[in-house]
């Protein structure tokens, strides 16, 4: 095993904030495995770059022998993270939570070690509690604790409501740490306030505090937002190889440095080819979500695509025509079959700069009606392109 001060020093790398570098190089220095607690709620059925940011610093966590918890929010996720948000969550049914559950734990470990992981479902001491139970766990924070939080204070300001249930979400998060009994807890930057009430209930139980370690936020795929679904800059863990590893490509280089310390835990060496750097991150990014093969595979169809400009050899989408003929027309209907709609003003402006190619030959017309044959390659920018179905 590293050093405590080594351990350390991984541990930190990439981190948004440690409370506090000194508490965590204490606990490690006892050389017991410690408890590195993350929580997540399975809101969705599916996990995106975004959300492996803190799972990586968790398999770090692993792979220096201590133990990792995982603990799937079954019932906070009927509640709803207010973190981050300007309104109220929808509430989910129990029946969807445990549904995306299944496909959050199979997700995961792409990046955990399986056999060395602890899953619990908050649900189990949760949906035990009585309404007793309840108000002896409300007693310990105060009302002004709570409403400290940023999110609530600015609803509150602009005479937005807060409904009660949010407000015990921060209280229901930090008892998860009592019951597991975390040594660390992981967490975006968006968490800080929940896990610090962990930190707080857990010296109210006569426990010594967590140490509270946030990760950065990952930003999207436009390098402006954090990466969201909903936003449509994210890269999806389930996602198709060559999709995978497309969407990286796609990535500016100044976004790169970040994503090789967010995702892959490492510095990105200053001295290589830009472009050689992107392909590893997309090839390494892709293999660990599927296969080394299936990675190789990727990379190579991209090549083809992209590098070598040999589109006949690529494998692209295939787009059947529909009513519509005109370029136009054709061109919206193919970005709909990719999952990137275009307005028709987008439309019209990529014919006008000379992005939209058939065979190699801009369309510069919108009303045009060429020979469409199956077989030909639309070019539709610098990184999609779909074949003509017969």
């Amino acid at each position: 095993m590293m050093s405590p001060k080594d351990q350390l020093a991984l541990l930190m790398r990439g981190t948004a904030q440690v409370i506090s570098e000194k508490e965590l190089l204490a606990k490690l220095e006892r050389g017991k495995p410690l408890r590195a607690k993350l929580g997540v709620d399975p809101t969705s059925p599916d996990l995106h770059l975004g959300h492996s940011v803190a799972l990586e610093k968790l398999r770090q966590f692993q792979e220096l022998g201590h133990q990792a918890v995982l603990i799937i929010g079954d019932f906070t996720a009927q509640i709803g993270d207010p973190s981050g948000r300007s309104k109220t969550r929808p509430q989910l049914t129990r029946d969807d939570v445990l549904a995306n559950a299944k496909t959050y734990t199979d997700q995961a470990f792409h990046i955990l070690d399986r056999d060395k992981t602890e899953i619990v479902f908050n649900g189990e001491w949760f949906h035990a509690m009585t309404f007793a139970d309840v108000i002896r766990l409300n007693a310990r924070v105060t009302m002004q604790q709570m409403l400290q939080r940023e999110d609530f204070k600015n609803r509150l300001a602009s005479e937005q409501e807060v409904r009660l249930h949010e407000i015990q979400y921060p209280i229901v998060q930090g008892w998860d740490s009592v019951v597991v009994r975390s040594d660390v807890e992981l967490g975006g930057t968006d968490q800080l306030f929940n896990i610090l009430v962990g930190r707080d209930l857990q010296k109210a139980e006569g426990q010594e505090p967590q140490v509270v370690m946030t990760m950065p936020l990952l930003e999207g795929l436009d390098g402006v937002q954090k990466m969201s679904k909903s936003l449509g800059n994210y890269v999806g863990v389930t996602e198709a190889p060559t999709e995978m590893f497309g969407k990286l490509m796609s990535i500016s280089d100044d976004l790169m440095a970040r994503y090789y310390l967010l995702l892959l835990g490492e510095e990105l060496d200053p001295a290589g080819h830009p472009m050689e750097a992107k392909k590893a991150l997309a090839e390494r990014i892709a293999a660990r979500y599927h296969t080394p093969e299936a990675a190789v595979a990727a990379r190579e169809n991209w090549e083809a695509l992209f590098s070598k400009r040999d589109l006949d050899a690529a494998d692209l989408p295939e787009f059947a025509l529909g009513d519509r003929r005109d370029v136009q027309g054709v061109v919206a209907a193919a970005f709909e079959l990719i999952g990137e709609p275009k307005s028709g003003g987008d439309v019209k402006r990529l014919i006008a700069q000379g992005s939209i190619q058939l065979d190699g030959e801009k369309l510069t017309d919108p009303k045009a009606e060429p020979a469409w044959a199956a077989g030909q390659v639309l070019k539709l920018n610098k990184k999609r392109a779909v074949r003509v179905a017969g």
